[in-house]
């Protein structure tokens, strides 16, 4: 891997599991639940310039990348819910790269999605700590990927989401020395 695809992808590409037992389930659950306050702790003390400041070459900026997971995770959760309540429900797709680029993104201060953070991942975890094993064989069709999503595994992207980006930051702040 090269530098550029280390800084890109710091844990690696997402790669799925053939099976995720009940207790591996159970710690994806609290990969959910304590990741805002993992977050926090990152970038609590960071400057508007550090927050402006891209993970890599050509990539976003930490604030960027912490609205980034305000909206994609807002997103899975109603995902969840979608799958949940409906049959194997068609999702609308969004365009992440222009998201990303708005206004609410780049200016302003992340404290508006940080409690977003917060607040869905607190609702998330409850609603997960519900589900019965059935429940998580639920799907739901992306229709770019052309391919259906049963929860389960999608717990499992999004697990890998949160310690991807996650991830970003905390090399930027070590290269960074901050």
């Amino acid at each position: 891997m090269n530098d550029l695809e280390q800084k890109r992808f710091p844990i690696g590409q997402f790669q799925q599991s053939e099976n995720i037992c009940d207790t591996m389930l159970d710690e994806h659950i609290k990969v959910i639940k304590n990741f805002p306050g993992k977050l926090k702790d990152l970038i609590e003390n960071f400057t508007d310039e550090q927050l402006d400041t891209p993970y890599r070459e050509g990539g976003w900026t930490v604030r960027q990348l912490v609205n980034h997971i305000a909206d994609s995770h807002i997103n899975s959760f109603i995902r969840f819910k979608l799958a949940l309540t409906e049959d194997n429900p068609v999702i609308k797709p969004y365009d992440e790269a222009k998201w990303a680029e708005l206004q609410d993104s780049v200016n302003m201060p992340i404290k508006p999605a940080m409690r977003m953070i917060k607040g869905t991942h607190q609702r998330w975890t409850v609603l997960l700590n519900t589900l019965t094993n059935k429940q998580f064989e639920r799907t739901f069709r992306h229709p770019e990927q052309n391919a259906n999503y049963d929860l389960r595994h999608y717990l499992a992207f999004y697990v890998w989401h949160c310690n991807h980006h996650f991830a970003h930051i905390e090399n930027l702040k070590r290269e960074k020395g901050w």
